[in-house]
């Protein structure tokens, strides 16, 4: 796969460059789009294969017997994460956010809390308010320079009207892979509070150098009575606009109540969702993961260092995903400055921090997922936007 291809993407409706100059100022012909988390990458030849095979019969039906595609995910948890999945267990949803709305649904009421560790993925707490349940933030500790877990001040917090905790592991922004440990300190957790945890392992494929992703059902079997798992392709091989998410729960209550929420709302997947996911969770999709996470590996590597070489600007160890959260407090500007700094003088557009919620206000969130060249054109442009630094 030649990840250093050059894949032109403005005027192709893409969100990520086709829509930073209305939302950031940030102009389309010149600028460098590295907030949406899609990756400027093709996916792997399977998963286009795929695609021109339903092209070429050309007739695009409802899609029946999917033996093949959830045969195909039971592969894939059990090759690459050591999991035994119940093919009966699988939902597939309309992408993740779905997922997480549809869990919010099922499993809490109206005015129910439900916990984030935040700063983290903007979502969740979108979909929490817009379903008139409280966000109940557990702001994580940054410990020099790494997100740490302090459940004695979460437990500390809670009131029994929360209902739900979710789970983001491996962690956006922050790229951490949580430990074993630090995953038993959440599933105990949940038992104490009893919430439903949801924990949302849309990453668990793009983990970097020795670090070890585990996947929360072999972190405490005893937590099957309350735990909800989702996974995707989107974010591993680049389909985001597939909307393909799987929501799988393996206990026959937690099961029945969600299950009984997308036959009231009559949700089914499309067809190519299904196609891309199951050529894509094969061993050439395998293959052409590894080699994007070794690519990965040195875009993280050339951006941190250029990040680090900036006084007052520090890239937090990216342990996994590709999106690289830069801590801007060292500046001791304004965020209206420096952000300034990046939108209109190096001409970038990123996520602002403030959006992930408590302790995301100082940071930036940069998408590394792009060819090494632009990634190597986007440090350039932010030392000489910060030149006075240096």
């Amino acid at each position: 796969m030649n990840f250093d291809e050059i894949i032109e993407r403005r005027n192709t409706h893409s969100a990520k460059w086709d829509m930073m100059e209305p939302i950031y100022g940030v102009p389309r012909d010149t600028g460098i789009a590295m907030w949406v988390a899609d990756m400027d990458f093709r996916p792997p030849a399977c998963v286009q294969d795929a695609l021109q095979n339903m092209m070429d019969l050309g007739v695009y039906g409802y899609f029946g017997d999917d033996t093949s595609y959830k045969s195909a995910i039971q592969w894939w948890m059990k090759a690459r994460h050591a999991w035994d999945v119940d093919a009966d267990a699988i939902f597939t949803t309309h992408g993740l956010v779905n997922g997480t709305a549809l869990c919010v649904d099922a499993f809490t009421e109206t005015g129910d809390g439900v916990v984030l560790f935040t700063p983290v993925y903007h979502a969740f707490a979108k979909v929490i308010n817009a379903a008139g349940r409280k966000v109940v933030e557990c702001p994580l500790v940054n410990n020099d320079g790494r997100y740490e877990m302090d459940f004695a001040a979460y437990d500390a917090q809670m009131t029994g009207a929360e209902k739900m905790v979710i789970l983001c592991s491996p962690h956006n922004p922050g790229g951490r892979v949580w430990t074993r440990n630090e995953l038993q300190g959440v599933a105990d957790f949940a038992k104490r509070h009893d919430l439903v945890l949801v924990s949302d392992e849309i990453h668990h494929d793009l983990v970097f150098g020795d670090n070890k992703h585990t996947v929360m059902p072999l972190v405490d079997p005893s937590i099957s009575d309350r735990l909800v798992m989702m996974t995707a392709v989107t974010k591993t091989f680049n389909i985001a606009g597939a909307h393909t998410g799987n929501v799988i729960i393996h206990d026959p209550a937690l099961r029945a109540k969600f299950g009984a929420t997308m036959a009231a709302l009559g949700l089914s997947p499309n067809s190519f969702g299904l196609f891309m996911t199951t050529a894509a969770y094969s061993p050439e999709g395998a293959a052409w993961v590894d080699e994007l996470n070794a690519y990965l590996t040195e875009n993280r590597r050339i951006f941190d260092a250029g990040i680090d070489a900036i006084p007052g600007l520090k890239s937090m160890n990216l342990e996994a995903t590709y999106l690289a959260w830069v801590d801007m407090s060292g500046t001791g500007m304004e965020r209206s400055e420096y952000e300034a700094r990046v939108e209109k003088t190096a001409k970038i557009a990123v996520n602002h921090g403030g959006t992930f919620g408590t302790g995301g206000e100082e940071f930036l969130r940069f998408n590394l997922a792009t060819p090494r060249a632009v990634v190597e054109e986007a440090v350039d442009r932010l030392q000489k936007a910060f030149a006075d630094l240096q």
